[in-house]
């Protein structure tokens, strides 16, 4: 009977919102980075809209205790994926408490920083808040979320929504966030960590508040350059006001993707925090543009399944898009748009799911979706557009929203064929060219851009009169770097003039281009090649260094004290390339112990995983490898980031290929903590 009886509360589960509606949520929190554990107090508010004996909140991996419905002890069931209280629900108010402890295993991060420091934060979206907070996997259930966290006084304490209270209780301070508006549980957040903050006010008055780590506290300039001008941009390109209150910007260390656009509160990656030099590199500006536009395509309306999540990432990157036209102008928007066709076509050689379906690749709910916008917004005009965009969002506020719901919207202010749009945009994994081109062809750039193109396989000889006067044009970068690229391989002496040319625009991303095209380095080019070091560029200077370093071991010594204080981006591109190449000079690094020991440093957990990484491929590929390595490279394997575990996966299988790497990796096992035992024993008994 306990079987039927669970089997048929999951069934109601999914339809739950039909008989409930959770109105609101308080939970009073306290975290303890120690054991890596949260606990708390939670207070629901919830109408019956339908007898139900049974309702439901996701809950992974939880303890409960003192579980009431409206202060009287309520039967309920853990069944490690949710909390069920059972009862003979009549319509009306109700009220549950309960109090919970959870140890997560994904969802909320620990991350251990130098001088035995934390930072804490989440992350909802594919990896569910139910694991740090009881709450619904489910879209559909919208909630008003207030969340109460105490914290040690030295760090900073971020949530959804305004900061109403702030008071200290010993060694902590307790953070009251509380917000006006119901949103689904995927947004919901909190971060800590020892920021500095920076405030501001948009245009229509809505506090921006950005956050810096105390030691980046020079990068805010650089970092948030263009963040209030999106933000006013897209008020007034949206037509709908931001729908939050207030907008706050947080970088956090090994953060899972580049952005997530957490309610009135983005969390973005640390390599997005850059000086003035690493901003023409690797700049925030079209994460901070996407993750804001989502507050309206995503926060504010939610596509109800994932079947239309295009309604989300493709309206973030279409308004993101614009953003960047906004600050970069036509020529950028038009480039961005060729580059990403370009990848949708190629991929669409084997992807066979189409926009309109919930296993869609990335590429496609993001690049298409923002695609088929454009197609949209060009072929129905702006006038037309922004209405249809105004009433969707207002009417569908703080809802769930489909494919119809928006194309609705569309017929009223134009007679375009939906059908066919759907059909060629949606439906198809073909991508139309045809339609495509045409709009591109509206930008000069992208005219030119298109004849180079059609030269790919033409002789150099016959294209080099065109590709000279291109380069000496003032086309925009992108054209001279596709003239570039179909250089690569072509003999030296055939291409000279035309890298030249290219060297002498001074284009900092035009002689990246050249950088990266070339690998054998002529004597006769060498002079013209190391201008690249003092290139404002950290990219540049990391690649011509290495190749310069392997072309000309005569000047190895010059190439070295050149660089010798070179840092580069926050993940010390330019320093661990550096260590690597200076130990691999022979006679050249007076105390080479010294510079050892920070290399492996660099690979240790006080750093993030970029850094570490990093480290650890120099590390094993100038084999500098001693037991601290290879514990370092152990320790990535269970490291929250898959790509970095991966990492260490895959180099350890490579190096036990060598026997004695393998007793190299037995050696260490007993001195590991059990977590890395576990990886390290799977590894060596594969």
């Amino acid at each position: 009977m306990k079987y039927i009886f669970l089997f048929i509360t999951s069934f109601v589960f999914a339809q739950q919102t039909q008989y409930v509606d959770f109105k609101s949520a308080s939970g009073k929190l306290t975290l303890n980075s120690k054991e890596k554990s949260i606990s708390g107090n939670v207070d629901y508010t919830f109408s019956v809209l339908k007898p139900i004996d049974t309702i439901k909140i996701d809950a992974k991996n939880m303890e409960f205790s003192n579980v009431k419905i409206n202060n009287h002890n309520a039967v309920f069931v853990n069944s490690g994926k949710q909390l069920a209280i059972v009862s003979n629900f009549q319509k009306g108010e109700n009220h549950l408490t309960f109090e919970y402890t959870a140890k997560p295993k994904q969802a909320l991060y620990f991350v251990d920083i130098e001088n035995k420091e934390v930072q804490i934060w989440t992350q909802g979206q594919g990896r569910y808040t139910s694991n740090w907070f009881p709450s619904f996997d489910d879209v559909n259930e919208k909630v008003v979320f207030n969340l109460g966290i105490t914290y040690d006084t030295a760090y900073q304490v971020v949530s959804n929504g305004i900061l109403k209270e702030k008071t200290q209780n010993g060694n902590s301070f307790y953070w009251q966030y509380e917000m006006e508006k119901p949103m689904s549980s995927y947004v919901l957040m909190l971060a800590i960590g020892k920021y500095d903050k920076k405030e501001s006010k948009s245009k229509s008055g809505i506090p921006l508040e950005y956050y810096l780590e105390n030691k980046d506290a020079s990068r805010f300039e650089s970092t948030y350059r263009y963040s209030k001008r999106i933000f006013d941009f897209l008020e007034k390109e949206i037509g709908v006001k931001y729908p939050w209150g207030i907008y706050r910007e947080i970088p956090v260390r090994d953060f899972l993707y580049a952005g997530m656009e957490n309610t009135t509160s983005t969390l973005f990656a640390t390599r997005y925090v850059v000086d003035s030099i690493g901003f023409g590199d690797r700049n925030y500006t079209n994460v901070d543009a996407h993750e804001l536009a989502h507050h309206w395509f995503g926060n504010l309306i939610t596509a109800e399944s994932s079947k239309h999540h295009w309604l989300q990432e493709g309206f973030a990157t279409y308004y993101a898009a614009l953003a960047e036209r906004d600050i970069f102008g036509d020529d950028y928007f038009y480039s961005k748009l060729y580059d990403t066709a370009q990848q949708i076509k190629f991929a669409s050689r084997t992807d066979s799911i189409p926009v309109l379906n919930p296993k869609a690749s990335s590429l496609t709910f993001y690049e298409k979706g923002a695609w088929a916008l454009f197609v949209l917004h060009e072929s129905i005009g702006d006038k037309a557009f922004k209405k249809a965009i105004k009433s969707y969002l207002k009417k569908y506020a703080y809802q769930t929203v489909k494919t119809e719901d928006f194309f609705s919207e569309i017929r009223k202010v134009s007679n375009f064929d939906l059908e066919k749009f759907q059909k060629t945009w949606l439906e198809s994994t073909v991508f139309d060219t045809s339609t495509a081109n045409a709009l591109l062809s509206k930008n000069k750039a992208i005219q030119i851009r298109l004849e180079v193109d059609k030269l790919k396989k033409t002789p150099l000889e016959e294209k080099k009169d065109f590709f000279v006067k291109t380069l000496n044009s003032d086309v925009y970068h992108s054209v001279k770097e596709a003239i570039i690229d179909q250089l690569e391989n072509e003999k030296y002496e055939a291409k000279k003039e035309l890298l030249l040319l290219a060297m002498k625009t001074n284009d900092v991303q035009i002689r990246q281009t050249v950088a990266e095209s070339l690998i054998k380095l002529p004597e006769d080019f060498r002079a013209e090649y190391e201008t690249l070091l003092d290139d404002k560029s950290y990219q540049t200077q990391e690649v011509a260094l290495y190749w310069l370093w392997r072309n000309f071991p005569e000047h190895r010594k010059t190439y070295l004290e050149k660089s010798k204080d070179w840092i580069g981006f926050n993940d010390y591109n330019l320093r661990t390339m550096w260590l690597s190449l200076a130990l691999s000079t022979p006679n050249y690094a007076e105390n080479p112990e010294e510079l050892v020991t920070e290399l492996i440093d660099f690979s240790s957990t006080k750093y993030e995983a970029t850094t570490r990484q990093n480290a650890l491929e120099k590390l094993i590929a100038f084999k500098i490898i001693n037991d601290q390595v290879l514990s370092n490279l152990v320790a990535s394997t269970t490291h929250h980031m898959w790509q970095f575990s991966k990492f260490g996966r895959d180099t350890i299988r490579m190096l036990l290929k060598n026997s004695e790497m393998r007793a190299s990796f037995e050696r260490i096992l007993p001195n590991l903590t059990p977590d890395e035992q576990f990886q390290l024993n799977r590894l060596l008994k594969e």
